[in-house]
């Protein structure tokens, strides 16, 4: 039947109806037909349909989405070559402002790599995108801040826990190519203080080959290229594995600005990043697996121009560098190793304040920074940097300065280094290694440093060969003035020698050994312009310093030229007693010093101490007129300083005073601060008196004319306790004119002067002092004057008892050589009394400027007495050869022819048998009534001194001009014998 049927319709004719009716079913029943039907139908869909819908769903759903007002220009596909083109896409967000654009989107597919599984982008390209990124003030983005505001989280009941993928199970992307290029990245930052906008462009990008699956010896290369500002540029190239991970290249970042970095560390640096620039490039290496591997080799870090102020202050700069250059960078994460081969800074520039308040201004920013002890103790809890390794090879510092300013002081100070060269050797994490370095500055007010050595940190030791050259002192003045009223006018330090310090046990120990060199030393006080100290050089060879214990051996120190001026000013002040502040005495024990009266805090020994050409000058304003003078040529030594017992040491020093006068100083030293016996002596002598005449003026009321001094003391010092025997001499004294003075002596200085002073011309007089050197008001120089005038003032008004040693040579006492004791009525001496005169004598010969007054004298009771007696003898007769009953029998006729025979018998009547006693009452009652002659008591008087003076002329040859008779005296005393005194004084001749 179908042949039949076939040749049936093989009947029908070509241009019949029938024919035309079975064309048209063949048509629909062909697949062509179909296939082309869904070619035609897919190109309509891709071609117009999906760009319509599109173009129309695509703002659709950024707004329903994200927010935002979307408009593109226009979208085109290409459903054959698997592409999609998007131009002109411009978005808005909520706020109206630009958040998304590009001129460009373009995403080639591939297509037959689809059927092996693999999700396949043969390319893709933006061109000139513009990308807005917000950091809100919440740390969120402004894109996740649009997503999470449109696209609430809702609630949805606990799902059964996803079974985990296998590892590799995830798609297969490939991409072919990927190009972004001329874009704009427009960041801004509103989560710091100060808002701030970072523009990256242009912005291009490029990577090629990329595959999230393994391929053998196939990576991906990579390029990313941008600009962020003027400057900044940044290059990242390499090439890229996603499956294994795997990724190895090279980032440049170059020209960072410092108002980039400054934005994003305010928050956390208490300081002001003014300029600067940093880049940083480095290769690296980036290894998946079972743990994250990252390696960099051979980078580089650069600082130019860098410049740093203090928060708060006038932004001037107080760190400045020109130039930081860190190479040879190498990390490795698995190995936990950082290394860097050199750091390298050039023109580093520092200032450093320390203000009134005492606080360092790098310090200060820190302050309200600085989190608290909890919150530290927290932080430093949180890393484990256990194993972890680095090293840096070499740190080298050079052209740098270094200023620092100290308002703290009363006068400000400002020091400066310049020229600072610093170079470190290696140093790592393990701090016992030794650390070479070397360093070499100037001080910019004069001097240089120089340190070379090496340093460990864990325990801490330091050994270097140390020096500092002909550091002017001036700039110091300050910080010694916070002590003294002392200024620095000139003076150079030079120190040489090797310090090496050990901090591995408590205290700290360490030694020093080298030499010290002090010249052209010059010191003044404040507010005055006259030298105080000074000298040429101060030499300290060879020099041994112990840090615990504390001890200083020095071999020998020499000191050329020293110059000191003691200047007594109008109100009394010494110049040397303002030189330490008043109130800044410290209450600690002075280093050397016993303590709790043990051993010294420290231990001092100097071998020799060379004095060369010295001079001490004094200065007197506080007498008139002005007093001066000066000790110079002073050279000698002193052997065997020590404050450690025993120690013997000794002093030699000679030198002159004014133009003739000489000083010799010797003896032996104990040792110093303890109870050894240290023994001095010093010997003075030709000082020209002359030159004391303004002291002399003063304290005794002359001037002197001339005179030379000699002294001769003897010093001996026992702990504090010091014993002293001070011989004076001056020869020749001669008193000049005499001076107005309140202070002078109230007394014969003249006769003193004269009772001191041998035959020879000669004063010499030995005043022994002895007395505590602790006694504020003990000194020795004070308390020998002070004994010499009060023993001017004892010769003067005790003359005699200056004459001590002839009295004593004569068997008496001084006092009894200014009387000689008369008989009562007689010009005869008493018996014993010529010793005296020959003592007196004597003592007048020896000085001739002593003038004895000799003043006859009377006792109307004692002599009275016997001068009546005298007379009644002569009227009735008697004499020394009758018997007491011839007397009697005289005496008793007298009385009878004077008062009668009744008196006589009622007188009798009333005294008693004894015949003496009878004689004595006879001769009273006769003399009481008797007159003498008016001329009796002084002729009496006048003889006796006549009798005196007479007999030292002649028989002691004492001459006339040393004897004057005074106007005798009429009431003189008598002693217990009955004896009339007559008395001598004593005067200079004028």
């Amino acid at each position: 039947m179908a042949k039949q049927g076939e040749e049936s319709q093989g009947d029908v004719q070509p241009g019949s109806a029938k024919a035309k009716q079975d064309t048209v079913k063949a048509v629909y029943k062909r697949g062509w037909f179909w296939a082309a039907l869904v070619v035609v139908l897919y190109a309509l869909a891709g071609f117009a349909g999906l760009p319509w819908w599109l173009e129309r769903n695509l703002p659709t759903q950024a707004q329903q989405y994200m927010g935002w007002q979307t408009t593109v220009e226009n979208i085109s596909v290409n459903p054959f070559a698997m592409t999609v083109e998007v131009t002109g896409l411009a978005a808005q967000d909520a706020n109206a402002e630009p958040v998304l654009a590009f001129d460009r989107f373009y995403v080639d597919l591939g297509f037959w790599q689809l059927v092996t599984g693999v999700v396949a982008f043969d390319t893709i390209e933006l061109v000139e995108p513009n990308i807005r990124l917000d950091l809100l003030e919440d740390y969120n983005v402004n894109f996740a801040r649009d997503w999470q505001a449109h696209n609430p989280v809702v609630d949805e009941p606990d799902a059964a826990p996803a079974e985990p993928e296998e590892a590799g199970s995830g798609p297969k992307i490939y991409l072919g190519k990927l190009q972004i290029s001329g874009g704009e990245l427009m960041f801004r930052d509103f989560s710091m203080a100060q808002p701030e906008s970072f523009s990256i462009s242009p912005l291009d990008f490029g990577i090629s080959d990329l595959a999230t699956y393994s391929r053998d010896g196939s990576n991906s290369n990579y390029s990313l290229e941008g600009a962020l500002g003027e400057k900044t540029t940044f290059s990242w190239a390499g090439s890229l594995s996603v499956s294994p991970l795997h990724s190895s290249g090279h980032l440049r970042i170059a020209d960072i600005d410092s108002a980039i970095i400054a934005h994003f560390i305010q928050e956390v640096m208490p300081y002001s990043l003014q300029s600067g620039s940093v880049t940083l490039e480095s290769d690296y290496e980036l290894l998946g697996g079972d743990g994250i591997s990252l390696i960099t080799r051979d980078g580089t870090l650069g600082i130019r121009a860098l410049a740093l102020a203090i928060a708060g202050d006038d932004d001037t700069p107080q760190l400045s560098i020109n130039r930081v250059d860190v190479s040879g960078i190498n990390f490795s994460l698995r190995e936990h190793y950082a290394g860097i081969a050199k750091v390298a800074v050039d023109g580093l520039q520092v200032s450093a304040v320390k203000g009134a308040d005492g606080e360092l201004n790098w310090l200060r920013p820190l302050a309200a920074a600085t989190p608290s002890a909890a919150e530290a103790d927290g932080e430093a809890g949180t890393g484990d940097g256990a194993g972890f390794r680095w090293s840096v090879d070499e740190i080298a510092v050079s052209g740098s300065q270094v200023q620092w300013r100290d308002e703290q002081l009363d006068t400000p100070v400002d020091l400066a280094l310049q020229g600072i060269d610093l170079s470190i050797g290696k140093l790592s994490q393990q701090f016992e290694e030794p650390v070479p370095y070397e360093l070499a500055a100037n001080l910019v007010a004069g001097g240089n440093l120089r340190a070379r050595g090496q340093a460990t940190l864990v325990p801490f030791t330091l050994e270097t060969a140390l020096s500092a050259n002909e550091v002017v002192l001036g700039q110091f003045e300050p910080y010694v003035q916070m002590a003294t009223n002392l200024v620095i006018r000139d003076g150079r330090l030079t120190v040489d020698g090797e310090l090496d310090l050990d901090g591995q046990k408590d205290p700290m120990t360490g030694t020093f050994s080298g030499t010290g060199e002090l010249k052209a030393l010059d010191l003044g006080l404040k507010d005055d312009d006259e030298p105080l100290l000074g000298w040429q050089t101060l030499q300290l060879a060879p020099i041994e310093y112990n840090l615990s214990p504390a001890r200083l051996e020095i071999g020998t120190v020499t000191l050329s030229a020293p110059r000191v001026q003691v200047t007594k000013n109008e109100d009394g002040d010494e110049n040397v007693s303002r030189i330490a502040r008043v109130g800044e005495a410290s209450a600690a024990p002075e280093e050397g010093e016993a303590e709790d009266g043990g051993e010294p805090g420290m231990i001092f020994r100097i071998g020799e101490f060379v004095l060369q050409d010295g001079a001490v000058s004094y200065t007197d304003r506080n007498i008139t007129p002005t007093f001066a003078t000066r000790v110079h040529e002073l050279n000698g030594t002193v052997t065997g300083l020590s404050n450690i017992a025993p120690q013997q040491g000794s002093v030699a020093i000679k030198g002159r005073i004014g133009e003739l006068g000489r000083v010799d100083f010797g003896g032996s030293l104990g040792a110093l601060g303890g109870e050894d016996t240290t023994e001095l002596k010093l010997d003075l002598s030709q000082l020209s008196l002359p030159t004391l005449s303004p002291y002399f003026g003063r304290y005794v009321g002359y001037n002197v004319d001339s005179g030379k001094l000699n002294l001769d003391l003897t010093y001996q010092i026992t702990g504090e306790h010091i014993k002293a025997e001070n011989l004076v001499i001056l020869d020749q004294l001669e008193l000049g004119q005499e001076v107005d003075s309140e202070d002078a002596v109230n007394a014969p200085v003249e006769l003193g002067l004269a009772l001191l002073r041998d035959r020879d011309g000669v004063i010499e007089v030995d005043l022994p002092v002895e007395g505590d050197l602790n006694d504020p008001e003990f000194r020795v120089g004070r308390v020998v004057a002070r004994a010499f005038v009060n023993l001017l003032v004892k010769a003067a008004a005790s003359p005699f008892s200056m004459l001590g040693s002839m009295a004593e040579l004569a068997g008496l006492s001084a006092e009894e050589l200014g009387t000689v004791y008369f008989e009562a009525g007689s010009e005869d001496l008493v018996a014993g009394e010529e010793e005296k005169l020959s003592a007196l004598a004597q003592a007048l010969q020896e000085r001739s400027e002593l003038v004895l007054n000799i003043r006859g004298a009377v006792s109307q009771e004692l002599d009275g007495l016997v001068l009546k007696q005298q007379v009644l003898a002569r009227r009735i007769g008697l004499n020394g050869e009758l018997v007491t009953s011839e007397r009697i029998d005289r005496l008793e006729g007298e009385y009878r022819r004077v008062n009668g025979s009744d008196a006589l018998e009622v007188m009798r009547s009333e005294q008693g048998d004894n015949p003496q006693d009878w004689e004595i009452a006879l001769v009273k009652a006769l003399t009481q009534d008797l007159n003498l002659p008016p001329e009796a008591f002084g002729n009496l008087a006048l003889a006796r001194g006549q009798g005196l003076q007479r007999q030292l002329l002649q028989q002691y040859e004492i001459p006339p001009d040393q004897l004057f008779l005074r106007d005798p005296q009429l009431n003189a005393s008598g002693n217990e014998d009955g004896e009339v005194a007559v008395q001598f004084t004593l005067d200079a001749r004028s």
